[in-house]
Parts: structure tokens; C-alpha cells; sequence
């Protein structure tokens, strides 16, 4: 390789395009943008969605859906995640601890998801009924 032979690929350099040249361009007159109208103008611009002031399709659509800023701060913790833990007693320091809730994580709650099958201690966690029930029944408790 010598530094004379050096040449982008082909293909790679595309020369830009010319217009208002002459009928034989294809591109002569009115350059491709058509006849009179803001597109046609130097500097005409409208924003994303614009239609000409007729009221735009995202407007015209009714808004919906709700995003819960309560759902943000609870989580939801099944049986069997508790059974794979090391701890005894667990409250939210373990549960971040093991990576199962965000640090935003406000209230916790465990639903009665898989089996348990050894007496665990819950500490300031809420519980389903059906969770509670397994939990006692496991030997363990729940405590407030």
C-alpha cells in the first residue's frame, strides 16, 4: 500500500446534489420544491406536526391513560423469592439487600406466589391473606 493508491471506497463520497441548473439537471426552476407555498421559501420552516393551521392529528385525539404515582413507590414480592433468601427475618434493608425492590421503594408487599417451606419472620411488609396463611402455616409469622 502506498499513500498515492489511497482511496475512499466506492460509493462513499457522494457528490452533493445541484439545483436550479438547468432543465437537463431535472432539478432546474424550482430546484424540486414544487410551486410558491411556505416549502417553497428560503427559510420556511413548521414544526414537527404542523398542518398548515388546520388542528393537528395529535390534538385532535382525545388524551388517556393514567400512570399512578402510587404505583411507583409499591412493590410486589411472591413466596418463593422470600424462600430463596438467606435471612430469617427480613424487612426492606434485606429485600434491597438481595436486589428484589428499587431504593425508591416505599411500601412492600408479598403475594402468595410458589411454595414456603421454612419459618420466616416478616417486619414491617405486608402480606396477602393467602401469604400470611402460607407463612404461619410454614411456621413463621407476620409482624406489623
Amino acid at each position: 500500500m502506498r499513500l498515492n493508491t489511497l482511496a475512499p471506497a466506492a460509493g462513499a463520497k457522494k457528490a452533493k446534489t445541484r439545483v436550479g441548473r438547468g432543465i437537463g439537471s431535472g432539478l432546474g426552476k424550482t430546484c424540486g420544491r414544487g410551486h410558491k407555498g411556505q416549502k417553497a421559501r428560503a427559510g420556511g420552516y413548521h414544526k414537527v406536526g404542523f398542518e398548515g393551521g388546520q388542528m393537528p392529528l395529535q390534538r385532535r385525539l382525545p388524551k388517556f391513560g393514567f400512570v399512578s404515582q402510587q404505583a411507583l413507590k409499591r412493590a410486589e414480592i411472591r413466596l418463593h423469592q422470600l424462600n430463596a433468601l438467606s435471612s430469617d427475618t427480613i424487612d426492606k434493608a434485606v429485600l434491597l439487600e438481595a436486589d428484589l425492590i428499587r431504593r425508591d421503594i416505599q411500601f412492600v408487599k408479598v403475594i402468595l406466589k410458589g411454595e414456603i417451606d421454612r419459618p420466616i419472620v416478616l417486619k414491617g411488609i405486608a402480606a396477602t391473606r393467602g401469604a400470611k396463611a402460607a407463612i404461619e402455616e410454614a411456621g413463621g409469622r407476620v409482624e406489623a
